[in-house]
């Protein structure tokens, strides 16, 4: 594919100090997104049940894709192939030719990937804005799957494979970790470290034994900003205007997040040499 792994372990502790002074940045809710829960106490109670269930699939929907990837999963060879464009055929782009990608080239290609996934989630918010409360039962699930999407395909600009089960937990961690409080944070980043050093899945899957508030909190991170949705014309600038920056923290989450995976386990490589 042209490219090799040059990087030196003191600039990937650089890079690494970067990640975690994001780490530190990611303070609390803003005070529009903490009483953002409070409308949705009371649209619970509005909200027809046939939009109530429809977001309840949202979340079956969730816990069918840690499970399975059921229609969420992406196919690799299309972020594969912004890697070698001029690739003949499907044998040269392998997930784990990414291994020797420089971490700034998968950078470059994570972003342009938040950058297209943003501009689709502008022009779906923005139609769905038009509507308020009662395109919410559309525009949440979509909203979920287009997280779900972007993030497997950031996971695989890492190299890192999201047909595995726990790629997927990793990804639902990710979407959790976009739309939770400080507390909520600092425990999600404290189980990620605790998978890379090796305590593995059994503590993750219990852990996300509760999934179902995944999409609660992330259903609630909309609160009174969707309200606006409902006044006709600003709706569509509201729409437009949450669901792109949904997605742009959404993507942000990941990328930092498997960006440092990829840091960590190349210092890890680096340290194995030098012994």
């Amino acid at each position: 594919m042209g490219l090799t792994t040059i990087e030196t372990a003191d600039y990937l502790t650089e890079e690494l100090k970067k990640i975690e002074d994001w780490e530190k940045e990611q303070k609390d809710l803003w005070f529009w997104e903490k009483i953002g829960r409070l409308p949705f106490m009371l649209l619970d109670k509005l909200t027809p049940k046939v939009i109530q269930d429809k977001i309840g699939l949202a979340i079956d929907e969730l816990g069918n894709y840690i499970q399975t990837g059921g229609q969420y999963l992406v196919k690799e060879e299309t972020v594969l192939k912004k890697f070698a464009p001029n690739a003949l055929s499907q044998d040269e782009l392998r997930l784990d030719m990414l291994e020797q990608i420089p971490v700034n080239k998968m950078d470059e290609i994570a972003e342009e990937i938040r950058t297209s996934r943003t501009k689709i989630a502008t022009v779906q918010g923005a139609t769905t804005g038009i509507g308020g409360l009662f395109t919410l039962a559309i525009d949440i699930p979509v909203l979920l799957g287009l997280s779900l999407k972007v993030l497997q395909e950031i996971a695989i600009c890492y190299g890192y494979d999201p047909k595995e089960k726990s790629e997927r937990i990793f990804i639902v961690k990710c979407l959790q970790f976009s739309s939770s409080d400080i507390v909520g944070k600092k425990a999600i980043l404290e189980e990620l470290t605790s998978l890379h050093q090796g305590n593995q899945n059994n503590q993750m899957i219990s852990q996300l034994q509760g999934w179902r508030e995944v999409v609660t909190t992330y259903r609630d991170s909309f609160g009174w900003k969707k309200l606006f949705q409902m006044i006709p014309i600003a709706g569509m600038i509201f729409g437009a205007f949450i669901n792109r920056s949904s997605i742009g923290d959404v993507a942000e989450a990941g990328k930092m997040l498997y960006r440092k995976r990829r840091i960590l386990e190349r210092l890890q490589q680096s340290e194995s040499v030098s012994k």
